[in-house]
């Protein structure tokens, strides 16, 4: 939340594009002097100080798809042009408390089975707060954290973050969400999903630290890096 306020510390990792889950309207963005100003935004939402903020800092430029579906409304397929290449970005905030049952990786589940065609683009990223690792499976659940997973990898889409350092759904060595900010209640819940094309361009991915995060966020940032 407040991300006006903390745009600068984002700013050093140097972003082409950040997805902000829990950002204001673009109204309420009133940066501090000397913050560099994103070249595009796109927002979606209903509460204008909780909703998903996708920014530009680059030659990116941002079109809400022509199949988004407002029922999933956090997770939003974008058409990104403009920049060194051309691709299919799914932002997502895993969060619709009115989905009784499907409010975290099951908006997720069903938004997946809803643009399905749009998944068979060749370059694609799905990123964001997930909310979801697999240590919470529900097995008779449909639509659970592994098989959200499975479907993305039958479609050659796999997790930039568990292919750069060889690491195991529900296993992973760095955490992104630190809950109430304490650094003993800490899960992975944070994911970049990267098509082929794209997965095999990592460079690096980068999760920040309790320490260096706290103040600012439950959260930290995940940052994955593409030579392309």
């Amino acid at each position: 939340m407040a991300y006006r306020k903390k745009a600068n510390f984002i700013l050093t990792q140097q972003p082409d594009i950040v997805i902000v889950p829990e950002c204001e309207h673009p109204d309420k963005l009133k940066f501090k002097e000397g913050t560099p100003l994103p070249t595009d935004i796109i927002w979606a939402g209903k509460n204008q100080h909780k909703g998903l903020g996708i920014f530009s800092y680059s030659e990116y430029k941002f079109q809400i798809h022509d199949s988004y579906q407002p029922a999933f409304r956090n997770v939003v397929p974008l058409i990104v042009t403009g920049g060194k290449v051309d691709f299919i970005l799914f932002a997502i905030w895993a969060n619709n408390p009115q989905d009784k049952g499907y409010e975290y990786i099951g908006q997720i589940w069903k938004a997946l089975n809803h643009y399905g065609d749009l998944l068979k683009s060749q370059k694609t990223i799905l990123a964001g707060d997930f909310n979801s690792n697999t240590i919470w499976d529900k097995p008779r659940r449909e639509g659970n954290h592994s098989t959200v997973v499975a479907l993305l990898e039958s479609k050659k889409i796999y997790s930039t973050y568990h292919r750069f350092f060889n690491q195991q759904q529900g296993k992973e060595k760095h955490n992104t969400l630190f809950m109430y900010r304490h650094s003993d209640k800490a899960y992975h819940i944070d994911y970049c999903f990267a098509s082929a094309d794209f997965a095999d361009r990592i460079t690096a991915v980068k999760v920040g630290t309790h320490k260096k995060w706290a103040a600012l966020s439950d959260h930290t940032p995940l940052t994955v890096t593409f030579n392309i």
